[in-house]
C-alpha cells in the first residue's frame, strides 16, 4: 500500500483510526505492536496471525516457509504525543506481501461480527463501543467493505459481477475514501439489455455533501501550490492506470448502461485524450509578460485555479464526460466534486480508485451520487466557485439560472440536435457509410448523433440503398462482440422515442424503416429499438424541433443549398451541422452561413480532438467558455494581473520628484519644479523650471505651480533644510541640465541648507534673467 501522509492529530484515538482506514482502503490489516497509551503506539500490519502467538512461540525458533503469513510484515507507523497532539511519522511504508482483495478472508474477519469476541491484542473496538467512546459508525468502517473498489488491477467479467450473491452499494468518495452513504433513498442500477440490477445507490444526504465540499475546500490551498510538474506527473500516471484497466471500463459502462464493448472502449479512449491533453497544462497556463511597460515597472499576468468546482455528467458517455471535467480542473490547480449520472455510476468509482492509486491527494477528487436535491445543493454551495454540465435542455437551463444566480461560473452543453446536408455531387458510397454509423451509433444516445439529413434534390435514388444498410447493423446486447446497436438506457426513454416517432408518422412522414418492435433472443425485456428512418419529414413536426436520442434518422428534401442551410438555420438547437459534397464552392458557403457550432465536411461527427473547445451554438450552448482545449483551462481559472518595480526608491526628503504622468503634464505649460528625469533631459525646449518645497510636492501634487504667478519657496522649507553647503548632485548631471537650459533658482539662504540632501538646487545667477520671458517669476521668502 501506499504509505499513509504523516502529520498531526488531535489524539491517539484520531491517529489510529486515520492509518487503520487507510490501510483498509488498499486491503490491509492495521493492528497495535506496542503502546505507551499516554505517550507512543506504534502500529504494524497484520497478515493474519502474526502478532497472535508473538508471545507464546519463540519466533527466532521457529521455521517458516517463504511467504508464509507468519512472517513479520516490515510496515510500521509510529504516533508519538508532542504537546496537545499526536504526531504520526511512516517508520517503513513498505509491505512485503499481496493486498487482500476482500477484507473478509483474513483470519480476524470474525471481529466484525457480534457473536465472536475481539482478540485481546487487536485495539477492542466493541469494548469502546460499549463504553461510549466510540461511534457505531466509526465501528461500521471496520467491517468488509464490498463497495470500495480496493483492487483495480483485476477485470472482473460481466458473469462474474452478475452472479454475485451480494450486490454492490455504491459508496461516496470523500476525502480520498470510500464512504458508505447513510441516505434512506436507494436507486437501483439497472442492466437496459437484461433488466437485472447491478448496484444499489443511496442517495447522498446534505451532509455527507457538505463533508466533501468540505473536503474539497480543505484541500484547494495545499494542491494549489502543488508544482504544476507534480500535478502532470499524477495525470500521466493516471492515464496509464486507465489504459491498463480499459476492458474493466468497458465492461462497467456496457452492464450499467448497454453500449457496446467497441462503443464503451471508444468512450474510454476519448476520455484518455483529454487527460493527456491535461498533462500539457504547463504551457497551457502560461501568463504573458510586458517588461518595462512605465518607468521601471513591468507588468505580467497569470492564470490561477478559481477553488472547488463541480462537475455534473450524463448518462450516455459515463467514461468520457467525467474526464472531460475533473482531470483539467484539478490540473489546473483546483479541487473537484463530481457527481456522475446515478444510472451508471459504476465508472466514476473506478476512476476514482485509480486517482487514488496515482497519487491524487486527498480531497482533491470527491464523488457524491444523488438527483435534483444534490444538483441544487451543487448550486446553492458558496464554497463551490464554478459549475460545468453536459445534460438535457430542461437540467441545463434550470442549473443555470440557479447557478449564475449565486455569482458561479457555468458552462453547459445541452440540446444535441445536429444535421447534415447531401449534395447531389456527393459520394454515395462514403456518405451513406457515415450516415448511417453517425445517426444510429451509441443506438443514437449521444449529444452529437446524426439525426437529421437534408437531401438537396431528389431523395429517391438514395433512400433504397440507406435503408439496406440501416437494416445490415445487428442489433443485440452489448456484450456480444458483434453488436452494432444496444438497448437504451430506460423504459421511459424508449417510450418517448416511440411516441415522437408515431406522433411523426401522424403528422404525414413516411416510415421506411421501423425498429420499435425489435426483438433480442434471450433478452427480450430488453429496452431495445432497433434503427428507424423517417422520410417527407417537416420543419412543423415534433421530431424535427425536439431532440430524439434514440436510433431515429429524419430525412427531408430542399431545392437548392441556400434552402437547406435555412432548414438547418430554423432549428432552435445548433450544435453540429455536416455536408456531403465534392463542391469546395458549396463547402465554403455552407461554413460561412449555417449557424452551427461545430461544422463538418465530409465528415459526419464533427467533434474535435481536446486541442480544440467543443463549441455549440444557439440553444446547444449556455456561458462564454467551452469545453476542453483553451476555452476549458480559461473556465478553471481566473487572471490576475501584477505591476512590479524593483528599482531604489528615494526618500522624502531627498527628493522632489512627481508622478512622470502629472510632471509631464506640468512640463506641457512650461514648468517643472523637480530634478529632469529622462524624458525632461531629453526635451530642450523646456527653459523653465521653478521650485517647491518636497513637503508641499508630496502632500498636495494638485496645488503645484500652473497659472503663470510668481513660486516663492516659504520660509518652512527653509526651516526644512537644516545643513549649509553640502551638493550632492553630479558633475555631469549639472552639465546636462545647464547644456539645456534648465534651471533650479534659489536663494542663498536655501543653498546654505541644503548640505544633507542628494541634489543640489543651485543654479547660476544667469538664468534668472531668463525667467520673466516665461510670464513669472521665483522669488524666495
Amino acid at each position: 500500500m501506499l504509505p499513509p501522509q504523516a502529520g498531526k492529530f488531535q489524539d491517539r484515538e484520531d491517529l489510529i483510526q486515520y492509518v487503520r482506514d487507510f490501510g483498509a482502503s488498499q486491503g490491509y490489516v492495521v493492528t497495535i505492536k506496542k503502546s505507551r497509551k499516554d505517550r507512543r503506539v506504534i502500529l504494524g500490519c497484520d497478515r493474519g496471525g502474526v502478532y497472535r502467538n508473538r508471545r507464546k512461540i519463540d519466533e527466532s525458533k521457529r521455521k517458516r516457509k517463504a511467504n508464509s503469513r507468519l512472517i513479520n510484515c516490515p510496515f510500521e507507523a509510529i504516533g508519538k504525543r508532542e504537546d496537545d497532539s499526536w504526531v504520526l511519522t511512516i517508520r517503513n511504508g513498505e509491505h512485503n506481501h499481496e493486498a487482500l482483495k476482500d477484507m473478509s478472508e483474513h483470519p480476524y474477519s470474525r471481529r466484525f461480527t457480534e457473536e465472536e469476541s475481539t482478540p485481546r491484542h487487536l485495539y477492542n473496538l466493541k469494548a469502546k463501543i460499549r463504553q461510549g467512546t466510540l461511534s457505531e459508525k466509526s465501528f461500521k468502517t471496520w467491517r468488509p467493505d464490498r463497495s470500495a473498489l480496493v483492487n483495480t488491477s483485476s477485470a472482473p467479467s460481466g458473469r462474474s459481477l452478475m452472479q454475485s450473491n451480494q450486490l454492490l452499494k455504491v459508496p461516496n468518495f470523500i476525502g480520498g475514501k470510500f464512504v458508505d452513504s447513510q441516505g434512506c433513498s436507494i436507486i437501483d442500477v439497472v442492466n437496459p439489455a437484461t433488466q437485472e440490477t447491478v448496484s444499489h445507490v443511496p442517495l447522498t444526504t446534505y451532509e455527507e455533501f457538505k463533508a466533501a465540499v468540505t473536503s474539497a475546500k480543505q484541500a484547494f490551498p495545499s494542491w494549489k501550490n502543488t508544482p504544476i510538474t507534480t500535478r502532470q506527473r499524477i495525470l500521466f500516471k493516471l492515464q496509464d492506470l486507465i489504459r491498463r484497466d480499459i476492458d474493466k471500463l468497458a465492461m462497467n459502462i456496457t452492464l450499467e448502461q448497454g453500449k457496446t464493448l467497441k462503443g464503451a472502449e471508444s468512450d474510454v479512449l476519448r476520455g484518455i485524450e483529454v487527460v493527456k491533453h491535461a498533462c500539457g497544462m504547463a504551457t497551457l497556463q502560461m501568463g504573458e509578460f510586458v517588461p518595462n511597460a512605465s518607468y521601471g515597472i513591468d507588468t505580467y499576468s497569470i492564470r490561477e485555479p478559481l477553488g472547488v468546482c463541480a462537475g455534473i455528467c450524463p448518462f450516455n458517455f459515463p467514461s468520457m464526460f467525467s474526464l472531460w471535467m475533473f482531470p483539467v480542473a484539478v490540473t489546473c490547480g483546483n479541487t473537484f466534486v463530481l457527481k456522475p449520472c446515478e444510472k451508471n455510476p459504476g465508472v466514476s468509482m473506478i476512476l476514482a480508485a485509480l486517482t487514488k492509486e496515482a497519487g491524487l491527494p486527498d480531497g482533491v477528487l470527491n464523488i457524491v451520487h444523488g438527483t435534483h436535491d444534490i444538483v441544487n445543493y451543487l448550486c446553492d454551495d458558496d464554497d463551490i466557485k464554478a459549475v460545468s454540465l453536459v445534460g438535457s435542455s430542461t437540467a441545463g437551463m434550470h442549473i443555470h439560472a440557479k447557478a449564475v444566480a449565486r455569482g458561479k461560473r457555468v458552462q453547459f452543453n445541452i440540446g444535441g440536435k445536429n444535421h447534415a446536408i447531401i449534395m447531389p455531387n456527393a459520394s454515395m458510397d462514403a456518405t451513406l457509410n457515415a450516415v448511417v454509423m453517425a445517426g444510429f451509433g451509441a443506438a443514437g444516445q449521444r449529444s452529437m448523433a446524426l439525426n437529421t439529413v437534408v437531401f438537396v434534390g431528389n431523395s429517391i435514388t438514395w433512400e433504397c440503398e440507406l435503408v439496406e444498410r440501416a437494416k445490415s447493423l445487428k442489433v443485440n446486447v452489448g456484450t456480444d462482440p458483434s453488436a452494432d446497436v444496444g438497448p437504451v438506457i430506460t423504459k421511459e426513454v424508449k417510450d418517448w422515442i416511440c411516441r415522437l416517432v408515431q406522433s411523426s408518422v401522424e403528422s404525414g412522414a413516411r416510415l421506411l424503416l421501423d425498429g420499435r418492435n425489435v426483438m433480442v433472443r434471450g433478452y427480450e425485456n430488453g429496452h431495445f429499438i432497433g434503427p428507424t428512418i423517417l422520410c417527407d419529414v417537416t420543419t412543423n413536426m415534433e421530431c424535427f424541433k425536439e431532440e430524439i436520442f434514440g436510433p431515429v434518422l429524419l430525412c427531408m428534401q430542399a431545392a437548392s443549398l441556400e434552402e437547406a442551410i435555412t432548414i438547418i438555420n430554423r432549428n432552435r438547437s445548433g450544435n453540429g451541422a455536416s455536408i456531403f459534397t465534392t463542391s469546395g464552392i458549396a463547402a465554403r458557403r455552407f461554413q460561412n452561413e449555417v449557424e452551427a457550432g461545430l461544422v463538418g465536411i465530409n465528415v459526419p461527427v464533427p467533434v474535435p480532438v481536446p486541442l480544440s473547445s467543443f463549441n455549440g451554438s444557439k440553444a446547444s450552448f449556455g456561458s462564454d467558455l467551452n469545453i476542453s482545449g483553451k476555452a476549458g483551462v480559461q473556465f478553471y481559472t481566473r487572471m490576475k494581473a501584477v505591476a512590479q518595480q524593483w528599482k531604489d526608491l528615494p526618500s522624502l526628503e531627498s527628493s522632489l520628484a512627481v508622478h512622470p504622468s502629472y510632471e509631464t503634464n506640468r512640463l506641457s505649460r512650461g514648468v517643472s519644479s523637480s530634478l529632469p528625469s529622462t524624458s525632461e533631459r531629453d526635451s530642450p525646449s523646456r527653459r523653465v523650471s521653478g521650485t517647491t518645497n518636497s513637503e508641499s510636492e508630496s502632500d498636495s501634487p494638485s496645488e503645484s505651480p500652473s497659472r503663470g504667478g510668481p513660486l516663492s519657496l516659504p520660509s518652512t522649507s527653509e526651516a526644512a533644510l537644516p545643513t549649509q553647503g553640502a551638493s550632492s548632485m553630479t558633475q555631469i548631471a549639472y552639465n546636462d541640465l545647464s547644456s539645456q537650459g534648465l534651471s533650479l533658482v534659489m536663494p542663498a539662504t536655501s543653498e546654505r541648507d541644503l548640505s544633507g540632501v542628494d541634489m543640489s538646487l543651485a543654479i547660476p545667477r544667469a538664468t534668472e534673467r531668463d525667467m520673466p520671458k516665461q510670464g513669472f517669476t521665483l522669488t524666495s521668502s
